[in-house]
């Protein structure tokens, strides 16, 4: 019974022994698959920093049109504003015309050298 015992427990020990040996090839062969994988991701790894740096630039060059081109909306909206303004007071004006030609017409039958006054045609 105890010489069955041992080999039984040889057995497993045996077991045991092969399964970590297939173990460790195992993970030999996948370090060996990571390290081809860091190969290739360093071999990628500066054309796309390239292309990013680019897409980077791109974006900046855009940022900085984009705010060239709110100043310019700024600037507009300025002159849009005193243009209106502009507008207003040619209207004003335009009206206080219009509206002097419509008064009654002065007499200018008087002699122009003469000091009379109009209300009692006396000369003062």
């Amino acid at each position: 019974m105890y010489l069955g015992f041992g080999i039984g427990v040889l057995l497993i020990g045996l077991g045991i022994f092969f399964l970590c040996l297939r173990a460790g090839e195992l993970l030999t062969r996948f370090g060996k698959t990571l390290n081809e994988v860091d190969k290739q991701i360093d071999a990628l790894s500066a054309p796309v920093a390239t292309t990013l740096t680019h897409v980077g630039g791109i974006a900046d060059t855009a940022d900085s049109t984009l705010a060239r081109l709110a100043a310019v909306v700024g600037q507009l909206e300025n002159v849009a504003s005193g243009a209106s303004k502009t507008a207003n007071l040619i209207g004003v004006t335009i009206s206080g015309v219009q509206s002097a030609m419509k008064a009654k017409p002065r007499d200018d039958a008087q002699p122009t050298g003469s000091a009379t006054s109009p209300e009692d045609g006396k000369e003062s």
